[in-house]
């Protein structure tokens, strides 16, 4: 096993691990074991557990975001991409791995330490929208509109909370 797959492995093992029971929750040696990974590669590779959580959210600010771009530009119309967001949202809330903002997850265990990538991560949502809207101050509404659904739907899992957030942002864009 080169670096790369066993980099690939151990960011695979400590994104189940760490989304499904918490950072906190889950040791190095957790990881390891999941991972196949010798420990002493895992930490060559990752010199502390602060290292492997930003990675593993670097890497699922990537992913989350790349997908939530690519469904919310496919539509033509301005207020159809905005309106794509909320769909997408109704599909990730129904995964069944489904546990809420791993950012925000983050954040609510590790607070003012969470790694840096947090706020980038909700920096770069707000951009997507106000991208879409070219509007700021309906940005900055929408942010907290598709928040308060992720934070819903965390708590009870299902397209609800996304369907609800959608007639809002349809009010929120008038006709």
């Amino acid at each position: 096993m080169d670096d790369e797959e066993a980099r690939t492995r151990l960011l695979d093992a400590a994104e189940e691990l760490f989304y499904r029971h918490g950072i906190q929750a889950v040791g190095m040696d957790r990881i390891r074991t999941a991972s196949g990974v010798p420990l002493k590669r895992l930490y060559r590779l990752f010199p502390a557990k602060e290292s492997l959580v930003t990675a593993y959210l670097e890497r699922r600010d990537r992913r989350w975001l790349d997908s939530l771009r690519t469904a919310a530009l496919a539509p033509a119309q301005p207020r159809a991409r905005v309106l794509a967001v909320f769909d997408w949202l109704a599909d990730w809330f129904t995964e069944p791995d489904f546990r809420g903002c791993a950012f925000l997850n983050a954040y609510g265990e590790l607070g003012a330490a969470a790694p840096e990538i947090v706020r980038i991560h909700k920096a770069e949502l707000h951009a997507l929208l106000a991208d879409l809207t070219a509007d700021p101050a309906l940005a900055d509404r929408l942010l907290i509109l598709t928040e308060g659904a992720t934070a819903v739907a965390a708590l009870t899992p299902g397209p609800e909370p996304a369907h609800r957030a959608r007639e809002i942002a349809e009010l929120l864009l008038g006709e």
